[in-house]
């Protein structure tokens, strides 16, 4: 079967689908991932079949817009959808629906994170299956609210069930008219209903998380599946470098601290105040550079800078101490199947919540919002993350349980299975009442 994989954002929104899609084609399946063109040579060199997409977030966090979106939008969760879908997805929506389009040209099944925009409309016109897959929650629940809700609000089942509703028609009433104009021109398909978005439909979903951090709930239906993570380690060849092998055999392992694609507005100030917590505590660190979130600091014997690309997850973070992090739920995953307790520094959208989820389950501290950081909050932290027994103890179970699972193989089986009952995407209506 031909599937073509849409997906939209930073690596961290890319990485989990070619896992996917490396586990289907190990299945006898043929697929082609459809991401911005900047991933390319990434995608082609797992070797996947490739098409591009419209737009570069990497692009948008280097702006100013970008910057206050992703470190500034904070809890504000409208703020940030609406300052997301207008600053990025809004300057390229026709030629990403345009782009998907033509990579969806073909395929016989498509799975798409829903931000991509087109894969429901497309597999519709099509007549082919459709699948959505999820790195965070969003199918409507009454046991927690949506990743992008404030956090800490505990206002039970019914506020839950609202927040599903209100952040996907904020998206969705962004972007209908474009939508539906492109349904009737291009693809001759009758405009969607005012209030329905188009992840509101009965098609098999996937979730690549851990159901170890985060059961799925009693009241989703059985075909939304919780696999697990879908991990994409690194190739055999790959090889650490002489100084990184050196500094890990130097002294006690370290602490990690990321970023990840996050771009701050004052990297360097930044950057001086982890070196200064870092200094406080009397630990070694790893600095990932990632995007632009750290900048390049004078070093002591004590810290050593790297690269995600020269320093892969499932090498390095098994001999870390603790990580520091955005709260990113890849990154969030990585930490966790290493054992490692995460200090995450949380700035906007889904962060906040995988960082009160990684405190709820006492395998963290308490998350510090980015605009609350300060060198002694953060120095108490990883002091805490270091010492603390219990913690390490209950992180360390965690990690059995999230290594024992194979969540690229649940979801290969979830879509085999569904292809073979003839599972169709159908308007969902449960979902809107």
């Amino acid at each position: 079967m031909h599937i073509t994989i849409l997906t939209i954002g930073s690596r961290g929104d890319v990485q989990p689908y070619v896992a996917l899609g490396l586990g289907l084609q190990a299945a006898g399946h043929k697929v082609c991932l459809a991401t911005h063109a900047i991933f390319e040579n990434f995608v082609r060199s797992q070797g996947l079949d490739f098409a591009p997409l419209a737009g570069n977030l990497k692009e948008l966090f280097a702006t100013e817009e970008g910057q206050v979106i992703f470190s500034e939008s904070g809890r504000n969760t409208i703020r940030f959808t609406r300052n997301f879908i207008g600053n990025f997805i809004g300057p390229i929506m026709e030629d990403l629906l345009a782009d998907s389009w033509r990579a969806c040209q073909g395929a016989e099944a498509i799975i798409s994170m829903p931000l991509a925009i087109a894969g429901y409309h497309i597999a519709e016109k099509l007549g082919v299956p459709f699948y959505s897959a999820w790195t965070n929650p969003a199918t409507q629940t009454r046991a927690f609210p949506i990743p992008w809700a404030p956090t800490g609000l505990r206002l039970g089942g019914t506020y839950n069930w609202l927040t599903y509703i209100l952040f996907q028609q904020l998206v969705w009433q962004s972007i209908r008219s474009s939508v539906n104009q492109w349904r009737q021109k291009t693809l001759n398909l009758p405009p969607m209903p005012l209030t329905v978005p188009s992840w509101f439909y009965k098609s098999p979903t996937f979730y690549c998380y851990s159901p170890a951090v985060l059961p799925k709930p009693p009241d989703w239906p059985d075909w939304v599946y919780v696999t697990g993570y879908w991990f994409l380690d690194r190739p055999p060849d790959w090889q650490p470098s002489a100084d990184l092998v050196d500094f890990l055999a130097a002294g006690s392992p370290p602490v990690y601290v990321t970023f990840g694609s996050i771009i701050d507005r004052n990297p360097e100030a930044l950057t001086k105040l982890v070196l200064e917590a870092i200094a406080l505590t009397g630990v070694r660190a790893i600095l990932d550079m990632g995007w632009g979130g750290l900048s390049n600091p004078e070093l002591s014997d004590q810290v050593l800078c790297v690269t995600s690309d020269s320093a892969p997850h499932d090498w390095l973070l098994p001999q870390m101490a603790a990580m520091v992090h955005h709260g990113g739920s890849g990154t969030t995953f990585a930490g966790l199947r290493a054992g490692l307790p995460s200090i995450i520094v949380p700035s906007f959208g889904e962060t906040f919540f995988w960082g009160q989820r990684v405190a709820d389950l006492g395998v963290g501290p308490p998350p510090i919002p980015k605009k609350q950081l300060t060198v002694e909050r953060l120095a108490d932290a990883i002091h805490t993350a270091t010492s603390d027994k219990t913690m390490q103890a209950r992180v360390a179970a965690l990690s059995q349980q999230i290594r024992s699972e194979d969540g690229v193989a649940r979801a290969v089986e979830g879509f085999q299975n569904s292809i073979a009952k003839n599972f169709s995407s159908t308007i969902c209506s449960d979902a809107i009442n």
